[in-house]
């Protein structure tokens, strides 16, 4: 799972982010908390010791200051102090920080300077403190967040794992929580699938074995007519026609079988994409007949599907096949492209029901059950879901039917 589309992840991003935006809060009503104690603490004593010396300089009275503070009137100000803006200020005079408040009364501008004051030292303790206390609150929901993250996800990851398994005994299945409950539904799904699964593959498998013995005695009867009659030319097509039906039946039958069972119960062996499309193509020659129709492989880069290949002949043999029984005039191509194997034909293309079973869609209103195609793109859909591969249709330009099979990369 990529890491961004993570819930693990997005938890613990939201954790941190809502722990920077509290530390933005809280350090912005620190911020403005600091200054107003240092309005209270320092701006407004000096503004005290102005009130109190400034009528007493003017009387001519003594103005003994407490250890710390100055008061400077008029030309007793120093030249570093002249000319400050009315009001707290906050200098730096040869490296000594201090708090001066300027003012003006009648007899002229006069200075408050504190120059014992501890305060930017105490902000700085606060400042810092408070920084310390942001790290760490960003650092606790850090692992607050993956904490809660861990707790929530994993138990997710191993039911999830545990379904991708084909486990029956589903974890988390005693939780009385929300999960407890996914869990639950989970397990009942998975049963009900299963049990579907297994009665359409017993079901499969035993309709195939009822059938293999007519169909063998149909074949062996095919095949005494055509031995008696061979002088005969009427009987002996029908009888090599009954024969060819009789054998792609047992060959449906036989692939029905094969997909009745479980896919790591067949061997896979690698499969020349090339060599199977050439000789299909040769198999279905005989399907073309009197019509003015020609059946040819026609090159691409070759590739290999290790797969079944009883499965790979039924899948490639049946799409040839369809294409030469409804394909009138004109050609059937098969092509290899980008380890996609192509038919295309010049036929009607597909009747709708047909083509909407093709492309997963509803059937149009009023079409008939039958797509119109037999059993055999129907098996093409089965075998491609089976081996992994996916089963795509478009119209050719010019009129017929184009059919992908499209195999997944090594």
């Amino acid at each position: 799972m990529p890491q961004f589309k993570s819930l693990r992840r997005r938890i613990v991003v939201a954790y941190l982010l809502f722990a920077a935006v509290a530390s933005l809060f809280f350090a912005i009503i620190a911020a403005v908390a600091v200054e107003g104690i240092e309005v209270k603490l320092v701006d407004e004593r000096l503004e005290e010791v102005a009130a109190w010396a400034s009528p007493r300089q003017a009387g001519g009275l003594p103005v003994e200051m407490p250890a710390g503070l100055s008061f400077y009137h008029d030309a007793e100000i120093p030249q570093s102090l002249r000319g400050l803006p009315q009001g707290a200020n906050e200098i730096t005079v040869d490296g000594v920080d201090l708090h001066v408040l300027a003012g003006r009364d009648p007899s002229g501008d006069y200075v408050v300077v504190d120059h014992a004051s501890a305060y930017e030292k105490i902000e700085l303790v606060v400042y810092s403190m408070f920084a310390v206390g942001f790290a760490g609150f960003l650092v606790s929901s850090l692992m607050f967040g993956a904490f809660i993250g861990n707790s929530v996800v994993r138990p997710i990851m191993d039911l999830a794992t545990a379904v991708q398994a084909r486990r029956t005994d589903l974890p988390q299945q005693d939780n009385p929580d929300e999960l407890g409950i996914l869990a639950r539904a989970f397990a009942a799904r998975t049963t009900e699938l299963t049990e579907v699964l297994d009665r359409e593959r017993f079901f499969t498998g035993d309709v195939s074995h009822e059938l293999r013995t007519p169909l063998t005695v149909i074949s062996g009867a095919a095949e005494v007519i055509m031995a008696q009659a061979p002088g005969n030319p009427a009987i002996q097509a029908a009888s090599e026609r009954i024969y060819r039906a009789a054998r792609d039946a047992s060959d449906s039958v036989t692939v029905l079988l094969r997909l009745a069972r479980s896919p790591e119960q067949l061997e896979a062996t690698p499969v020349s994409m090339a060599a199977l499309a050439a000789e299909e193509c040769a198999r279905s020659q005989p399907l073309v007949g009197a019509k003015a129709l020609s059946v040819r492989y026609a090159g691409g880069a070759d590739f290999t599907v290790t797969a079944p290949r009883e499965l790979m002949i039924a899948a490639v043999g049946n799409l040839v096949r369809n294409a030469c029984l409804y394909t009138l005039e004109g050609e059937v191509l098969v092509v290899l492209q980008d380890r996609s194997l192509f038919v295309e034909d010049t036929g009607p293309g597909l009747p709708p029901a047909a083509r909407a079973r093709v492309l997963h869609e509803a059937a149009p209103v009023g079409a008939s059950g039958s797509s119109g195609t037999g059993l055999g793109l129907g098996l093409v859909q089965r075998i491609c879901a089976y081996l992994g591969a996916s089963l795509h249709y478009s119209e050719r330009a010019g009129g017929g039917s184009v059919f992908e099979i499209r195999f997944p990369g090594i």
